[in-house]
């Protein structure tokens, strides 16, 4: 993850079509330049967090950053339209993952790696609210964030719209359903949700997808970590489709 600092350097990024992951900001910045900043963040609906001018030191290394931090992503983002057109044009029935907020960069990197191996075309995250790609998450993918496309939405019923409306197929893995995870046909164009840690698939998702499934818990513990179902999910797919 590389970081930038200084509100000039961050406009300059931003318009030069940097992957920006977030941008650190420090309360109460007024001024010319902090509003032409403002507002290309709103424009391009980037990821802000207001933070105590200590922790802008430590990003910045105490150099002058004039209260302003952004952290630019080591990945290039794909079009998600174009690359379900791309996939949709291979012999291999189409395979994404929808993760739907889910925060914690060491899950992202697992689910990442998972992907990986198992074929995966695509995988769509939200701007707001996801793990990044930063240092810890490659590193914990093992380099697969390289190798695996990634794509940024506004929102995960934006990417759900534009799968169904390619005739791909979606399920959530919930366990608000009676459905098992082997109740589904992943043999044809498939998009796979995984939810958050902590809620899970969020509910206004759960109304719009094609299918819903479930784990099997043969224990006393509710759930599983979600990059440890994703894998399970991924692994069905693979076991279907007899690669």
């Amino acid at each position: 993850m590389t970081n930038i600092f200084g509100i000039r350097a961050i406009i300059e990024a931003i318009e030069s079509g940097s992957t920006i992951n977030k941008i650190y900001l420090q309360k109460g910045l007024r001024g010319n330049l902090f509003y032409e900043l403002d507002k290309l963040i709103k424009i391009n609906k980037l990821t802000t967090s207001i933070v105590p001018v200590e922790k802008l030191n430590r990003l910045s290394k105490n150099s002058n950053h004039q209260g302003a931090v952004a952290q630019i992503s080591p990945i290039a983002f794909h079009d998600l339209e174009t690359l379900i057109n791309k996939t949709l044009e291979g012999d291999t029935p189409p395979l994404f993952l929808l993760l739907d907020q889910i925060s914690d960069v060491r899950n992202f990197g697992a689910i990442i790696r998972t992907a990986e191996c198992t074929g995966v075309h695509g995988i769509i995250i939200q701007k707001n609210g996801s793990a990044p790609v930063n240092a810890e998450t490659i590193k914990t993918s093992a380099g697969a964030a390289f190798k695996v496309p990634i794509c940024r939405v506004d929102h995960i019923k934006d990417a759900l719209f534009i799968l169904q409306a390619s005739d791909i197929k979606t399920v959530a893995a919930t366990e608000k359903t009676t459905s098992s995870v082997y109740d589904v046909d992943y043999k044809e164009p498939i998009a796979i949700i995984m939810g958050s840690e902590h809620r899970g698939v969020n509910p206004s998702i759960l109304k719009m997808v094609d299918f819903k499934a479930k784990l099997p818990l043969l224990g006393d513990i509710a759930s599983l970590n979600v990059s440890v179902a994703c894998g399970a999910f991924l692994y069905e797919t693979v076991r279907q489709r007899g690669l």
